[in-house]
Order: structure tokens, then sequence, then C-alpha cells
């Protein structure tokens, strides 16, 4: 139950944090201090809304007594009524927002992340394609004020790509972008069609989240065969003379990655491992998922990449997310990268599965 009493509880574990989080002994701990971190931010939220419903729910119970009183006069009455309805109109989404504050976080949201665009189906419209969805993905990233940059790509000589890694960095990413992951197909006519048809082609995106300090992914240097290459891409882009680009491969896991955006070897090398770290995180991850899919749905779709999760129809400008049969008709302005109403639906969504297992699990 959310009282007063709960309310001071949260202000004194608050408190025991905040003296922790200044204590030097926890700060030179990094995993106990990311940990104490994600508590305090969980919180300080959780602080905020329980205080918000606490009060709404006074304030109303206040205005009750208030107008049953028989000696009340008409002008205050008058005032209470308004405010009564005022107060019951904010209560609702004030109780959601409480609900939300109460769901365990998830340390995840706040990394940053390693995607990864790929053709599929469809030759070079396929690739084209997949080059639309990173111009996408980037342009949203802008208005967002995050941080993108290209850790591989290998590119066509009609200026799509066959294959895009990129890294994006700033507030929230991995939260916002982490149910991209999937087949996503376009419909559309191709700038070669001669005779109006429409094409469907496909392109696949993975989105991992960035390896960090915390989670000791360690790469043993014996576990690495190391080969290094000259640079290039269509039309020129990327060559060089030196043997610049590397590529990286895992021996225990099979897992290749490969850099060759960079002029230096070393910072090539530097931009794989990266995302070699990415890609073993990525496996820990699935293989939890895995573990819980008997018994938990707590995210949209089923998190497999085969999943077509989205159809890009471009004749009817319109954009359909097969995960929660959401259809918008403004395909031009997404591709531009105004997507937040599509990605806030989502996240909403998942917020609203993971809410109803949390009730279900309390009433079993």
């Amino acid at each position: 139950m959310i009282d007063a009493d709960y309310i001071q509880k949260l202000e004194v574990r608050l408190g025991d944090i905040e003296t922790n989080l200044s204590n030097p002994a926890t700060i030179s701990d990094r995993g106990r201090y990311r940990e104490l971190l994600t508590e305090h931010a969980h919180l300080k939220k959780l602080h905020a809304c329980s205080l918000e419903f606490v009060g709404l729910k006074e304030k109303l119970q206040d205005n009750r007594d208030l107008l049953v009183d028989p000696e009340i006069d008409e002008e205050l009455r008058e005032m209470a009524e308004a405010e009564q309805a005022e107060l019951e109109g904010r209560l609702p989404a004030a109780e959601v927002n409480l609900k939300i504050s109460l769901l365990p976080p998830d340390p995840d949201e706040s990394r940053n992340i390693i995607m990864e665009i790929r053709a599929g189906t469809g030759g070079d419209e396929a690739a084209l394609f997949a080059g639309d969805l990173y111009r996408m993905y980037t342009r949203y990233g802008e208005q967002r004020g995050w941080k993108t940059a290209i850790m591989d790509a290998s590119s066509t000589s009609l200026g799509g790509y066959k294959e895009v890694i990129f890294s994006v960095e700033g507030d929230d990413v991995f939260r916002t972008l982490q149910f991209e992951s999937g087949a996503h197909r376009v419909q559309r006519i191709p700038a070669t069609e001669t005779q109006g048809r429409i094409h469907t082609s496909a392109a696949t995106v993975a989105v991992l989240p960035e390896a960090e300090d915390v989670d000791e992914i360690e790469v043993q240097p014996d576990e690495i065969r190391i080969d290094t290459y000259r640079a290039s891409g269509a039309g020129g882009q990327h060559v060089n003379k030196t043997d610049s680009a590397v590529r990286l491969t895992h021996a225990p896991t099979g897992l290749v990655v490969q850099s060759q955006d960079e002029r230096s070897q070393h910072r090539n090398k530097e931009k794989a491992m990266r995302v070699l770290k990415a890609r073993l995180l990525d496996l820990q991850r699935q293989e939890e998922i895995n573990k819980m899919a008997s018994t938990r749905r707590n995210q949209v779709g089923s998190g497999d990449r085969s999943e077509r999760i989205r159809t890009y129809n471009f004749p009817q400008n319109r954009v359909t997310d097969h995960r929660i049969n959401l259809t918008l008709y403004s395909l031009d302005r997404m591709m531009e990268g105004m997507m937040q109403e599509l990605l806030g639906t989502l996240y909403e969504r998942n917020v609203e599965i993971r809410l109803q297992e949390e009730l279900e699990g309390q009433v079993s």
C-alpha cells in the first residue's frame, strides 16, 4: 500500500544510498556503484510518483469532506467542486505513472548501443532500403542529440549498404531503440523499375546494448585471430595503400567482426573489439531470454531477429508495426527521422505487458 509511511521509508532508503554513493570504498567498486546509481534513480522516480499520487488522494478526500459540510457557503462549494473535477482528472495518470515506477528497473535501458543493419532478400533494392533505414535512425538520433559513428560498412555502387554497423551514444538509447531488432520489409517501386511494378524486399536490424566494464566480458588474446587487409569500398571509398582494415575471429564462439572505416589499424581494431564485446554480451542476454521464455513474455514481440516486425509501404505512405497492430500514414516523415510516435507507442505497450505480468504474478 502506498501511503505516508511508505514514502517515509523511501526517503530513508534514498538517504542511505546517497551516503553510500559518497563513500570512497563504494566509488572504487564500479559494479556496486552502478547498482546503487540504478537503485537511486529508480527510487527517486518512485518517490516523486508516490508523493504525487498520495497528495492527490489526500486532496480529494479533503474536498469530499468539505463538500458534505452543511455549513459550507455557495462560493466555497463551487470552488471545491471545480477543484474536485480537476483532481479526479489528474488521478488516473498519476496512478499509471506510479504503477510504471513500481516496475523493477532495467539497468540496460541507459546503455549505448551498436546497431547492425543488413540487406536481406531483394538484391540492390534491399541494399538501398538498408541505407534508407540507416539514414532514418541517424536522423532520429540527430534530433535526440545522440552521437552516431560507423563501425564498419559494405556499400554498393548504387549508394546502399549490404551491411552497415554503427554505434549510437546518448541518453536512454537502448530504452528507445531496443524493439527495433527484427526483419523490416519494404514495398515500393524501385528507381530501376520501368513498368511501375511494386517490389518487396527486406533488411534485418539488430540492436546490441554495448558492453561496459562492469559486464566483465573477458576476451583472452589467445582466443582471437587477428587478420589485417587493405580497406576497400564501392567507388573507391575507404581505399588505401596500407593494411589498415582489421578482422577479428573469436575462436570459442566463431564470431567474426571487422572494421575498415578508419585509416588507422589501431582504431579499426578498437572498433572491432567493441562490436565483438557487444555481440558476446548479446549472446549472454539471448541465453537469459530463452531461459525465461517459457514463463515470461515481458517485451513487445518475441525478440527473434528473423521475426518480421514492420512493413514500409511507400505507394500508400503507410508504415505498419505487426507486433502491436499499429498503422501510421506518415511514412515520409518517419523516413526523415520523425519516429517518436511509433517508438513511444512501442515502449508504452511494452510497459503495459510488464505491468500485466506483475499483476498476474501477484495474483498467483
